[in-house]
């Protein structure tokens, strides 16, 4: 069987199981707005530009290697 065959059984099969789905497509929607909400939002608000605000223009790396060989005990 060559790749390019596989490839496309594989694709109709799920493409033909994703679409024969009825409880399933509402569950891959909360699926992705919690992805959203986990990668998007929570960003935004919890985790702050902390490079950005420390280092100078451009030195971005000589800051964070800077600071992992400064913790080292």
């Amino acid at each position: 069987m060559s790749k390019e065959h596989f490839l496309r059984k594989a694709f109709y099969f799920y493409y033909d199981g994703f679409r024969s789905m009825t409880l399933g497509k509402t569950l891959w929607a909360i699926i992705l707005i919690k992805l959203f909400i986990i990668f998007v939002v929570l960003k935004l608000f919890f985790f702050p530009d902390y490079i950005g605000q420390h280092a100078d223009e451009g030195q971005e790396d000589e800051f964070v290697a800077s600071e992992l060989v400064g913790r080292q005990p």
